[in-house]
């Protein structure tokens, strides 16, 4: 059936044609590069940055205003917990009650479905049983998002035409601009769950009454509660009929001013009204708040919008910025004092898209460079530009149809798993390369067609042996069939064993599944797309492309002309190409002027001919490495295009010629090796040996960090910090990292956002902070090239003054302002200065501008000098992250620091204690960064208790209730009513003026109404004492919980470091010097966990995988030895990928410069640990390492099995010959995988950070596997020697 299909489109090439353009069509229309289709619909596959790999969690929040945590623990936590706990496919309950509210977070089994959940948790709230809640206390489920979907986080800020920031707004009319226009506009755009609020003040109306002047009217705070409550109604008294015509009557009667609440009656006596302005002051006011957002030390208001689960956040974002678009016109202005006007304008200070597409233009040139490094290797090895064109198309379309599968399947687009596409290439192109070098090799042994290896091409052969080969040879749809159809089955048998082999991967389960799982997909989908070309569209488009086509002479000089005319057309517009499409056509025409075949050059003792054919693959190479130079720039951008030009030409000519050299030589040394079996199999016995060794010692974790441009610095402030004093801090935090120069802008938040998904205390903050890219970019996202003067200075526009922090054009001095302008001084700057786009000027042959200082040479140095600025006293330190990865970590282990340690038990203090003590022994571990170390200070919120004494008011007849509902309005204040005034409705809050309740003191003189009598003073009835208690009490399947927090320091692996501190900490134990207290219990946590399990599954599934691979080959060839044989293949590549990770680790290897330019820079070289990306080079590398021992053995084998020699040394030339005929395509795949892994190697954009650590097992593992070309042909022809020897024997 597969030969058959084969056949048919070879003899039906306009089937393969279309299938082609619907390949192409399609894979454009799904594409996510965001790429303008044209005339085609736009359907892109789901984009984000990394995928989410949190739990699969829903969130239940229970607000009751007022209450301190420990209420709500014992009353709404606790018994929502044990009710939450009984429902189908729960992993585990966490919780934490704060202030005012309860989070519980319910984490279900990974199979369970979202969706399923939340309906099976609503049902369960729906049937709780009456009296398990206090009244009024209504439990809400979440958004149906997790905490990854806040894709967008934006300020209001007042700002004029020219976007430069004019304030002029109060906090209070921004907070109700966000919450009654901006939120619900936002929230409606698709894919948006909720919009949350945070920040400035929520305006209410505050009643402050005068408790003297109600004792004196004798009135009581229900009384007064009672007339708010009944000032502020509307009602509908049904219609009335008028004259035919129907009128609706509405009673109004909602409060719409100060003068209308002051206005209520109280109470009356004998026709004298008491109004509530008679015993107290009505104003508008600020709302308690528990939320404070600060941008570089001023205060404003903001908002986070957060994407539905399972939403495209590349989609929901565009919608949000369309609704933005639409929503700013409409935002309200106002002219200011000094004639600016100025309007409400939304300011991103997040934007998930910006990660999103340079994670992808991270990828998109990563593929396209391997994608011109395949075409640049093929067309040196094969000497053949029509094969080039063949086995290269085959990458771009394969890529298209991997995008069509991701869209079919429902697989996301992002780092991880585009990078499957990545380190596919080499498979992908071996498939190709196999099949063409075979039609190839069929073409040169019947001479029908053109072989063009050696730079002989059809206008080459010679005119008698064209036509006696047209009369007895094959057609060329004959021969491109026989070729295919003779290696389809190891062609077929090498992707089986590279898609099976990822099986391991599919396994996958928690965390590392979520990652990796499409990342299988992807490179299953890849190999596949590779396997239907190769098979399905290459022979037809081989058959078509090297077949003898006899031109006219007009019509070649026509042809060619118009190439020359297209180039100079091209090279107009600015288009380098231009000079390549002249340079072919000039050359065809130079030949058929000159009439001649070929040039004879000596040159010195080398004599050799020079053929149009050689001379168009000159100019092809040259330019592929200048566009490799161009695009790839491996030596930084920041080096002239001529030393990066030079450096890809010797790399790549150098491992070319390497290979090449290798491939002259591969003969002699097998030779060699044939002749000295035990003696050559030392080697590959010993990189076995080193390989395992190194595996034993390498350090683990569970992923790389992904640079994310951004940081998060979240320390915590001292529980007993109120709010003035957390902003005082939170705005110290802001202005001290917005001095350094690399810091583009920096948002703090204190408290929680108005979100069930944002359950914060105020004492913790959150400083999201955005550094400069470390070269400017245009207003498309690129790197663009700026004027330098002749001292490599930029010159910056005229009348322009750097905006440097601290100096803007504000800020500058009149006399400096007024020389530039009048005079038109130039001004030029050093790289680094703090400027802004606008001010310098764009210059295509000028230098790319480093925002960054010269000191300054990774982000980890900007975060040092973050960590440096931001030591302020009664402030902790903060462990290294990023927003992303933050939110990543908390969903999964609840915490805010990638490692911890989790303390349980049932008394909060015991466990503070105890954590305390673990935070000391942990300082003192090996690998543990000693500032980051920090143990929960559960207890330590200051309380006052009101204990009301029982026999003290039963003498005055007073019940409980009747103090503490006196308290709560006095006190705390009670929220009454809401206004209805249009869209904006604002709560009435009755209370005792501060002044009447600002210490104990006050408290003690707040009075209580006796039914019969003079009102008492709660001093009479009550003591009031200061006691600490719990700021935030956590739970875990209600058990209480603390953690001690830590971080690792850089060059320790995370799995080494948890374990040096456990070892440590039982150290203690059995010494005696840490006593666990009877109760508490703890346990390592953190993302190390996931790098456990993964090992653990895949320690399982990786031998079943290979098993499965083993049983593959043995199908294929029927033979256990030479299943074997392939099979040791992937134990030496293994043990080469162990060696590349130990090489990588070591300071002295590659640590020299090159063009001023140390190349350990220059590769990222660095410890590799072993992680599950590092797993996952490994496994993909087992696919390709097979797939050369296949094609070896399959030739190996079919050539003895059409002429058996019949003594050893025949047996030895037979296997010579048949592995020297097939080392070209197998060196090609190894050159090809090799080189084209080489930009990922270099890679410094976002996402290289998980590229890197897939692509080292796979770069070491291919060239160390160059021994597996030596090792099958040798153990073959032992085998072989040993059946001839058998068989001597028995005759």
């Amino acid at each position: 059936m597969l030969n058959k299909s084969i056949k048919f489109l070879i003899e039906n090439k306009l089937v393969a044609t279309l299938l082609l353009l619907l390949f192409v069509g399609w894979g454009t229309v799904n594409a996510p590069f965001n790429w303008d289709t044209g005339f085609l619909p736009s359907n892109p596959v789901a984009v984000d940055a990394i995928p989410d790999i949190g739990e699969n969690q829903q969130i239940v929040f229970t607000k009751w205003d007022g209450r301190s945590p420990q209420d709500i623990e014992d009353q709404i936590t606790y018994p929502l917990t044990t009710s939450l706990l009984g429902i189908p496919g729960v992993k585990t309950i966490r919780s934490s009650s704060m202030f005012g509210f309860s989070s519980i977070y319910i984490i279900f089994e990974e199979d369970i479905e979202f969706y399923w959940s939340r309906s099976r948790i609503l049902e369960k709230l729906n049937s709780l049983p009456s009296g398990l809640l206090p009244e009024g206390v209504n439990p809400a489920l979440g958004p149906d998002a997790t905490g990854l979907g806040q894709i967008f986080w934006y300020t209001l800020e007042g700002r004029d035409e020219n976007g430069k920031v004019t304030g002029g707004w109060d906090l209070q009319e921004l907070r109700s601009i966000q919450d009654y226009y901006v939120k619900y506009a936002l929230s409606s755009a698709s894919g948006v769950s909720e919009v949350a609020s945070i920040g400035g003040y929520v305006q209410e109306y505050q009643v402050d009454v005068n408790p003297e002047l109600m004792r004196q009217y004798n009135i009581s705070l229900q009384q007064v509660v009672k007339a708010v409550k009944e000032s502020n109604k509307d009602i509908g008294a049904q219609t009335l009929e008028i004259n035919q015509a129907e009128y609706l009557v509405r009673g109004l009667g909602y409060v719409k001013s100060i003068e209308d609440i002051e206005n209520a009656v109280v109470t009356s006596k004998e026709y004298t009204s008491i109004k509530i302005k008679d015993i107290g002051k009505v104003s508008l006011g600020p709302a308690t708040r528990r939320g404070i957002l600060d941008k570089e030390g001023a205060e404003v208001v903001g908002g986070v919008v957060v994407a539905r689960y399972g939403a495209n956040p590349m989609e929901v974002i565009n919608h949000v910025k369309t609704k933005i678009n639409e929503l700013s016109a409409g935002l309200p202005s106002k002219v200011l004092a000094d004639g600016r006007t100025s309007q409400v304008t939304i300011v991103p200070f997040y934007d998930r898209t910006e990660l999103i597409q340079e994670t992808l233009d991270t990828l998109n040139e990563a593929l396209t460079l391997e994608i011109l490094i395949t075409i640049l290797v093929i067309i040196v090895m094969v000497f053949n530009l029509k094969a080039s064109i063949l086995i290269s198309g085959l990458l771009p379309v394969a890529i298209l149809m991997v995008f069509v599968a991701m869209k079919l399947f429902g697989v996301d687009a992002n780092i991880v798993a585009l990078s499957g596409i990545a380190i596919a290439i080499g498979t992908m192109v071996d498939v190709g390369i196999i099949l063409s070098e075979n039609i190839i090799r069929h073409m040169d042994e019947h001479e029908s067609v053109i072989p063009t290896e050696g730079g002989r091409s059809d206008e080459e052969s010679h005119d008698e042996i064209l036509l006696t080969a047209q009369n007895n040879k094959l057609s060329i749809n004959e021969i491109v069939y026989n070729a295919t159809a003779e290696v389809s089955g190891a062609i077929v048998t090498a992707v089986a064993t590279t898609i099976i082999s990822f099986i391991p991967v599919f396994t996958m389960i928690g965390a590392e599944g979520k990652l990796f799982r499409p990342l299988a997909f992807t490179k299953t989908f890849a190999l596949i797309a590779a396997l239907v070309i190769a098979l399905f569209l290459i022979p037809p488009f081989a058959a078509a492309l090297f077949k003898k086509v006899n031109l006219r002479k007009t019509t070649n000089y026509l042809l060619n002309s118009v190439l020359v005319i297209l180039g100079s057309i091209a090279l107009f517009y600015g288009y380098w190409i231009g000079l390549l499409l002249i340079g072919f056509g000039g050359v065809a025409l130079w030949f058929l002027k000159a009439k001649v075949e070929s040039y004879n050059v000596s040159l010195f003792t080398f004599h050799f001919s020079i053929t149009k054919n050689s001379i168009n693959i000159m100019f092809a190479v040259l330019a592929i490495v200048f566009l490799l130079a161009e695009y790839w720039r491996p030596l930084g951008v920041d080096k002239n295009i001529f030393l990066n030009l030079l450096f890809v030409a010797l790399i790549c000519f150098g491992l070319l010629g390497a290979f090449m050299l290798f491939q002259q030589f591969y003969k002699r040394i097998l030779n060699w090796a044939l002749h000295n079996r035990l003696l050559f199999l030392t080697i590959p016995i010993a990189l076995v040996v080193f390989g395992f060794y190194i595996l034993k010692n390498t350090g683990k974790e569970f992923m790389p960090s992904l640079n994310e441009g951004s940081f998060l610095l979240m320390p915590t402030s001292m529980p007993h910090a109120g709010v003035e004093e957390n902003k005082r801090v939170l705005q110290q935090l802001d202005m001290a990292v917005a001095s350094i120069p690399e810091i583009e802008t920096v948002v703090g938040k204190a408290g929680r956002t108005e979100s069930a998904l944002d359950p914060a205390p105020l004492s913790m903050y959150e400083n999201m902070i955005q550094y400069k890219r470390e070269y400017m970019l245009n207003a498309d996202g690129k790197r663009q090239r700026y004027k330098v003067n002749a001292d490599g200075l930029f010159e910056l526009k005229q009348n322009v003054i750097p905006t440097e922090r601290g100096t803007s054009d504000e800020e500058s001095q009149q006399k400096v302002l007024e020389t530039v302008q009048n005079k038109e001084v130039k001004r030029f700057i050093v790289a680094g200065t703090s400027v802004e786009r606008s001010q310098l000027i764009e210059d295509n042959d000028g230098e790319f501008y480093r925002n960054w200082r010269p000191e300054i040479q990774s982000p980890n140095d900007i975060w040092n000098e973050i960590v440096r600025v931001t030591k302020l006293p009664g402030v902790t330190s903060a462990p290294k992250l990023q927003p992303i990865e933050t939110r990543l970590v908390m969903l999964q282990t609840g915490m805010r620091a990638p490692m911890g340690i989790k303390v349980k038990g049932q008394d909060l203090k015991q466990i503070e204690a105890f954590g305390v003590q673990l935070e000391t022994i942990l300082k003192q571990a090996e690998g543990v960064k000693q500032e980051a170390v920090f143990a929960d200070r559960i207890v330590g919120k200051p309380y006052l208790l009101i204990d009301i004494d029982r026999e003290k008011i039963a003498r005055y007849g007073i019940s409980i209730q009747d103090v503490q509902e006196v308290l709560k309005i006095a006190v705390g204040g009670m929220v009454l009513t809401q206004t209805v005034e249009g869209r904006e409705r604002y709560g009435i809050r009755v209370r005792y003026p501060r002044e009447l309740r600002n210490n104990p003191d006050d408290l003690k003189n707040i009075y209580i109404p006796v039914e019969k009598g003079n009102p008492v003073p709660l001093s009479e009835l009550a003591t009031i004492r200061y006691e600490q208690g719990p700021q935030v009490i956590k739970s875990e399947d209600t058990f209480l919980v603390g953690y001690v927090l830590f971080d690792k320091l850089d060059g320790f692996a995370e799995v080494n470091v948890v374990e040096s501190a456990q070892a440590l900490i039982q150290q203690k134990i059995d010494s005696g010097q840490l006593i666990v207290p009877k109760g508490i219990s703890y346990q390592f946590t953190g993302t190390y966990e996931n790098q456990l399990r993964a090992e653990k599954t895949l320690s399982v599934v990786v031998p079943l995988a290979l098993l499965i691979i083993f049983l593959i080959l043995y199908f294929q060839f029927r033979s256990v030895s030479t299943s074997l044989m392939i099979f040791s293949g992937i134990t030496v590549a293994f043990a080469g990928g162990f060696i590349m990770m130990w090489l990588y680790g070591q300071d002295w290897f590659m640590n020299f410069s090159l063009f001023g330019q140390n190349l350990r820079d220059v590769f990222n070289m660095k410890t590799i640990n072993l992680s599950v990306a590092v797993w996952v080079g490994f496994i993909a590398l087992f696919g390709i390492a097979t797939d050369d021992g296949v094609v070896m053995a399959t030739y190996l084998t079919q050539t003895f099995d059409k002429e058996t020699p019949s003594d050893k040394n025949g047996i030895r030339l037979a296997t010579l010959e048949a592995a020297g005929k097939r080392i070209r395509p197998c060196l090609m795949t190894t050159v090809t995988t090799v080189l084209a892994l080489l930009p990922v190697l270099t890679s410094t954009g976002r996402g290289s950070d998980i590229m890197i650590p897939m692509a080292i097992p796979i770069f070491g593992g291919m060239i160390i596997d160059i021994t597996s070309y030596f090792i099958v042909p040798v153990l073959f022809s032992w085998k072989k020697e040993i059946q001839l020897k058998r068989i001597t024997n028995e005759k």
